[in-house]
C-alpha cells in the first residue's frame, strides 16, 4: 500500500534525509586510494549518531555495517571490511540510510579514487545525470514509466546497461515502502504519481550489460560482466509545484 505523506510528514523525512546526505558527503570525502571500506563506514557512523540519529542499513536484515560500500564490479550491498582497501583508480558506491524520530533518509553516491579512467569518469557522470533526469520526470500526474523511461532511455544511449534485478522504493516510515521505482519503462505507463509519495530514485547503472548476480556472502550484488557499474541515489518528495529533492544538506 502507498502511503501519501502529510507536509509535516515530508519535513520530518526531510530531516532523516538531510542526515543521511550529510553522512553521504562524509563518506565520499573520505574515499582515497589505501583507505578500507571499514574506515569509510566508521566515518559515516559516527556522523550520523553524532546527529542523533541511526544507521538505518545496521541491523537491517542482518546487514552487519552502517553504509554499503562497493567497488567498481559491485553494484550495490557491498560489506565494508578492515581488508578491502581502495585502490588509485577504483570507483567506490556508497549506499547510506538515517533514521531520526522514526523516518528514514536513504541516498547514494559513487566516486572516483584518485585518477580514475575516461571510460569511468563518463559512466558516474552519465548515471548522476539519469537520476537527476529521472527526478525531473516525477511530477504529479505522470507515471512510473516516465521515471524508469528517463533514466533508461539516456544511459541506454551510450551503450550502458540498465541494471533490472534491483530498483529504487518508496521511503518514509520504512526503509522501503511501497512502490517498487524501476530504472526502465515506458512513457506512460505504470502507476500514475500522486502529490504526498516520497520515494528513493537510485539508478544502477552497468557499463555493460544489465545482468548481475549476488555472492556468496548473500548480500553484494556484482556485474555479471565483471565490469565496474556506478550507482546514485536520492529521496525525494512529489508535490503539486513539482518533485522536491529530500536529501540534501
Amino acid at each position: 500500500m502507498i502511503v501519501l505523506k502529510t507536509k509535516n510528514e515530508i519535513t520530518e523525512i526531510q530531516k532523516a534525509c538531510r542526515i543521511s546526505a550529510l553522512a553521504l558527503k562524509a563518506g565520499v570525502d573520505a574515499v582515497r586510494p589505501g583507505v578500507t571500506t571499514w574506515e569509510i563506514n566508521r566515518v559515516i557512523h559516527d556522523c550520523i549518531t553524532k546527529n542523533n540519529a541511526k544507521p538505518a542499513f545496521l541491523g537491517y536484515g542482518g546487514f552487519p555495517a552502517a553504509a554499503c560500500i562497493s567497488i567498481n564490479e559491485e553494484v550495490i550491498h557491498g560489506i565494508p571490511s578492515k581488508h578491502r582497501v581502495v585502490n588509485e583508480g577504483d570507483i567506490v558506491s556508497i549506499d547510506v540510510g538515517a533514521i531520526y524520530n522514526g523516518y528514514y533518509g536513504d541516498n547514494a553516491f559513487t566516486v572516483g579514487a584518485g585518477e580514475i579512467s575516461d571510460e569511468l569518469k563518463q559512466l558516474l557522470a552519465v548515471t548522476e545525470k539519469s537520476l537527476y533526469l529521472g527526478i525531473e520526470a516525477a511530477q504529479t500526474g505522470n507515471r512510473l514509466g516516465d521515471i524508469g523511461n528517463a533514466v533508461q532511455s539516456y544511459c541506454e544511449s551510450f551503450g550502458y546497461g540498465v541494471v533490472r534485478d534491483f530498483v529504487g522504493h518508496g521511503c518514509g516510515k520504512q526503509l522501503h515502502e511501497s512502490p517498487e521505482v524501476p530504472n526502465y519503462g515506458t512513457k506512460g505507463r505504470g502507476l500514475r504519481l500522486t502529490s504526498g509519495m516520497t520515494i528513493a530514485i537510485e539508478p544502477m547503472i552497468n557499463l555493460k550489460g544489465a545482468s548481475v548476480y549476488v555472492k556468496d556472502d548473500k548480500w553484494t550484488v556484482v556485474t555479471d560482466s565483471g565490469l565496474p557499474s556506478a550507482h546514485f541515489e536520492h529521496t525525494i518528495a512529489i508535490t503539486d509545484n513539482g518533485p522536491v529533492i529530500l536529501t540534501k544538506i
